[in-house]
């Protein structure tokens, strides 16, 4: 599962730094990413803690090459899509949708991985 592994590195990347930005800078981190609202700091400051500790959940899992959870950061990052989006529809702010297609490109990376991964895996070895 080496692609797949790899594909982590970029949910890793962004989970982190979009975490801290939130955390430290919510004003700064919903501008860059486009949004035309203003919104309270709190809940922004409470998804970049969340933001952080899955990073760093995916920092691990990484580190210790925890296959078996691979398939399951494509099913939470399909949920959390399907969340984006509604916000999206229930606010038209181009946030969501940026955020979304960070998402995406994600799941994308990931689960190509691991449909290649697994192609080999079964493939037979060829003497």
């Amino acid at each position: 599962m080496n692609r797949t592994h790899l594909s982590l590195y970029y949910l890793a990347g962004y989970l982190i730094p979009a975490g801290t930005l939130l955390l430290l800078v919510p004003d700064v981190a919903t501008k860059l990413l486009l949004s035309n609202r203003t919104y309270d700091d709190a809940p922004f400051r409470l998804a970049g803690i969340l933001l952080i500790g899955l990073g760093i959940l995916v920092v691990q899992m990484i580190r210790y090459r925890l296959e078996v959870l691979y398939p399951t950061t494509i099913l939470i990052r399909l949920l959390i899509s399907a969340t984006l989006l509604t916000l999206y529809a229930r606010t038209s702010d181009p946030f969501f949708l940026v955020v979304l297609t960070i998402v995406v490109i994600g799941i994308a990376l990931t689960g190509t991985s691991l449909i290649l991964d697994r192609r080999r895996r079964s493939a037979p070895a060829v003497a």
